[in-house]
């Protein structure tokens, strides 16, 4: 399924105000892995600012130990410094990557932004070697964008 069709759906979950923003979190969660073969853990990560930590949100995918993340480690929280998109093509190259499962080829880290700030991001690990594209940024800045309309 291509990024145009799956934005609808996004849009939809995002718009079902009958259930909490954390089971919108998780149907996206749901969606994006059910529906794009690369992507096999679909997460989010929100910010704590005083703690200076990301905290594991509503995900699919093989269960995680990183449930906390300092800001600065990992790509997760170098994006939270960096407030820029982080595309990992092979993590097995990435100095500062926390393995969270010995398949995992490729990683791609999208902020959110509510008000200028960024309080998350979604994080995709890829069991396929650089599989991410510039279309793969834009839908899921397009999904962060839409997520921050919730928080």
């Amino acid at each position: 399924m291509n990024f145009e069709t799956l934005k609808p759906q996004v849009e939809t979950i995002i718009s079902e105000t009958n259930k909490t923003t954390d089971e919108r979190l998780l149907s996206i969660c749901q969606l994006l892995e059910r529906h794009i073969d690369y992507y096999n853990w679909v997460g989010f990560y929100f910010a704590d600012s005083d703690k200076k930590e990301l905290h594991l949100g509503p995900y699919v995918g093989e269960p995680t130990d990183h449930t906390v993340i300092p800001f600065g480690k990992g790509i997760c929280g170098q994006v939270a410094l960096s407030n820029q998109n982080f595309v990992v093509p092979d993590v097995a190259a990435q100095d500062n990557y926390i393995a969270c499962s010995i398949t995992v080829k490729a990683e791609i880290v999208v902020p959110i932004f509510v008000n200028g700030k960024n309080i998350g991001q979604i994080d995709i690990d890829s069991n396929t070697a650089d599989p991410f594209t510039e279309a793969d940024e834009r839908f899921l800045e397009f999904v962060c964008t839409q997520v921050a309309q919730l928080l």
